[in-house]
């Protein structure tokens, strides 16, 4: 088990990565990765139970899917810093040949990474066949995934709500990164979506929220909660409330930086904001 300070440092390092990766190559996405950083960390950290010899069957261990995998930036460096692969690759990102494409993809084989992913609103039909799999094989591990709040304006995302809940898939996690930014602007303006918790609740699943999705102990209690929620006859839905760029001052409360690379003075900046902890790749 990691003590909140070891989860903070670690949540540090990751900011550093991100914006390193997305600054080297003047392309991704680090708004959305720093507000699932925290997230991310306490998942590979403390809450899932997995081997780092991966295999792609995930027999007894826990699975996590990315759905939103524009966010690829914090995937790959909480995998690498979590042993999966050497922490080095990370300065591949987005590289000809490299196995960290700008989306999660699977034919280079890298490890951790279950699916393609960035085609939005395909994760959770994903997700749950692999939890549907796991009840018919008699194992007993959870299957958690992670989707964009605006990538629910995406049908087949409610296609899977329905079916998950049809067919009581109760050991799954599904966690809603709910920062309201999208791409073009804020959710509310692009396709409001009304209140998520009571449609969540009306499919007939059991609803939880972490109000505070950037603050490591809140996203520990709330997953433990999920977790105990599990086995009941209902998927889980977790509200995660974030804030899109956050630990970097200037990326935060906008959703300017969806996609856009910070210059050299502004990678300084989010650099001296976020001091090394872990040590830099």
């Amino acid at each position: 088990m990691s003590t909140t300070q070891q989860l903070q440092d670690f949540a540090q390092q990751v900011r550093r990565d991100i914006v390193r990766m997305v600054h080297a190559v003047q392309s991704g996405h680090p708004g959305g990765s720093l507000g699932c950083n925290e997230f991310l960390t306490v998942l590979f950290q403390e809450v899932m139970d997995y081997s780092t010899d991966f295999s792609m069957d995930g027999k007894n261990e826990d699975l996590f899917f990315l759905s939103n995998g524009h966010i690829s930036p914090v995937y790959y460096s909480v995998l690498a810093r979590s042993g999966f692969f050497p922490v080095e690759e990370l300065a591949t990102f987005r590289k000809l040949g490299s196995r960290l494409q700008g989306h999660p993809t699977t034919h280079e084989g890298l490890p951790g990474v279950r699916m393609a992913s960035g085609s939005l609103g395909q994760g959770m039909s994903v997700a749950i066949g692999a939890a549907q799999a796991k009840k018919m094989n008699g194992d007993s591990k959870l299957v958690f995934s992670l989707h964009g709040d605006g990538e629910l304006q995406e049908g087949q995302n409610w296609e899977a709500i329905m079916y998950a809940a049809g067919k009581k898939v109760d050991n799954y996690i599904a966690t809603i990164d709910y920062n309201g930014q999208q791409i073009d602007g804020s959710t509310n303006e692009v396709m409001p979506m009304g209140d998520l918790k009571a449609k969540f609740e009306a499919f007939g699943w059991t609803v939880l929220d972490i109000a505070k999705g950037n603050d490591i102990e809140s996203i520990k209690k709330g997953l433990e909660k999920a977790k105990s929620l599990t086995g009941k006859g209902k998927p889980v839905c977790v509200l995660l409330h974030t804030e899109m760029g956050n630990g970097v001052d200037f990326m935060m409360h906008t959703h300017a930086w969806h996609g856009k690379a910070p210059s050299d003075a502004q990678l300084e900046n989010a650099l001296s904001q976020n001091p090394v902890t872990l040590g830099d790749y």
